[in-house]
């Protein structure tokens, strides 16, 4: 009992102190001295800072490999396994800005098998990030994941039925012709 209350008197202030604690490190020195000047960008210009590069991921991840380790929730965290995904293409969709097709080669347990997988693909200024919600994958199961990707690196979590863990890897591009 006494645990639950010390628990929750912890969260009760830690939570407040935390939020305020992001926000204070989130204003930036530059982001002060551009609030105290009142010069607005052209919306133009803005606007093209804040496109996805869409052709440029497209480029990046068709025809690349991804090449990592995985976790699995509940066993010790340097218990690390070994994953690698073959990157036939991938391609936006038309019609919908965060809809894409990833053609992918997958080798699970005794399964090796291409599918194309459409996942929903979010931005965060150049930064996509592969997001599944339970999406059924004939023959292997129901995956969610959110994967981000970066500087010829990948990182997430990933669900697959009622098992889930982090992951983490390289991007190894395609070999040239």
């Amino acid at each position: 009992m006494l645990s639950t209350f010390s628990n929750r008197r912890v969260a009760t202030w830690f939570i407040p102190l935390f939020v305020v604690t992001l926000a204070f490190l989130s204003i930036s020195p530059h982001d002060a001295s551009r609030a105290q000047d009142p010069k607005p960008e052209s919306k133009s210009s803005a606007a093209k800072k804040q496109e996805p590069p869409i052709a440029e991921f497209e480029k990046y991840l068709s025809g690349s490999t991804l090449s990592g380790v995985f976790t699995i929730d509940g066993k010790p965290l340097n218990a690390l396994e070994e994953e690698r995904y073959e990157i036939q293409s991938a391609k936006k969709l038309e019609g919908d800005d965060n809809l894409w097709e990833i053609k992918t080669r997958i080798k699970y347990g005794n399964k090796d098998l291409t599918v194309p997988v459409v996942v929903t693909l979010e931005w965060v200024g150049r930064t996509p990030m592969i997001v599944l919600d339970s999406i059924t994958i004939p023959g292997l199961g129901t995956f969610s994941a959110r994967v981000v990707f970066h500087d010829r690196k990948y990182a997430g979590t990933w669900k697959h039925d009622n098992v889930g863990g982090h992951l983490f890897g390289r991007v190894e591009p395609a070999k040239s012709e």
